[in-house]
């Protein structure tokens, strides 16, 4: 569950890897482009620019290497030609990195082009609950304290929190305990240790938090087609706190 300096050196590039896939994307112009073009793009730039493999892909029979969720979409946004981004829609964008055996995964949640102030308003909220529950990690903290801080946020700015989906463990493989709640009680949970490496990534609804999904789970909607954003990064569990493995360059938290 923890790992050792060596890994965590495998890691820390790992993160810094996927950081420039999302810095890339930070200045592609989304609208006008469909999901499955900015997948391609996502995939040639981690094979051909970084060496890498994109670890989603044939995950789970799984075909792309990202995915794109769209508006009311929570998770699990299928890639597709046919959904050609708009201005005044949101998009998480949710991506994992292998690099030399082990695992990075992040995601952010765009705006295309010009969007109403209630979707602004709930992707910054996304965006603050998930390092509200960042600045919970360190060693002696218990997992309780994250999910708390992320929901008791949430909750204040009116918003809900997707309890079916969580924050995990990560390293050789993408899903590895613990499991990240993104609700709970302070002071329960499992103790954090150093060397501890996993997600947080809240998925933050403007309405209720139920969910409704297809059989397969792909994707995953709002039940009562209110939009969701969510943001991700991978963390690590230091001797004196916590580092931000998929900190984007330029990247500061708020």
């Amino acid at each position: 569950m923890t790992k050792d300096a060596a890994e965590l050196a495998l890691m820390v590039e790992a993160g810094a890897r996927l950081a420039k896939v999302f810095d890339a994307l930070d200045g592609l112009q989304l609208a006008g482009r469909s999901t499955l073009e900015i997948n391609d793009f996502v995939e040639r730039m981690i094979v051909e620019d970084l060496q890498s493999r994109p670890a989603s892909k044939g995950q789970y029979g799984f075909p792309f290497v990202l995915n794109a969720s769209i508006d009311d979409v929570v998770c699990h946004g299928v890639p597709s030609a046919d959904d050609v981004l708009r201005s005044g829609q949101i998009v998480n964008l949710d991506i994992t990195l292998e690099k030399d055996g082990y695992i990075a995964d992040s995601s952010t949640t765009y705006l295309v082009g010009e969007v109403a102030y209630p979707a602004r308003r709930l992707v910054a909220a996304a965006y603050r609950a998930m390092w509200k529950g960042i600045a919970a990690v360190r060693p002696g903290a218990r997992l309780g304290d994250i999910g708390h801080a992320i929901a008791r946020y949430a909750g204040a700015k009116g918003y809900s929190v997707v309890k079916e989906y969580c924050g995990h463990g990560i390293g050789r493989e993408m899903h590895e305990e613990p499991q990240i709640l993104h609700y709970g009680r302070p002071g329960t949970g499992m103790v954090l240790k150093e060397g501890m490496v996993f997600t947080i990534e809240p998925m933050l609804n403007q309405g209720r938090a139920a969910i409704r999904s297809d059989p397969d789970q792909w994707p995953v909607y709002t039940r009562d087609g209110k939009l969701s954003a969510q943001f991700e990064h991978t963390v690590a569990v230091t001797r004196t706190g916590v580092r931000v493995l998929t900190l984007r360059p330029g990247e500061v938290p708020p």
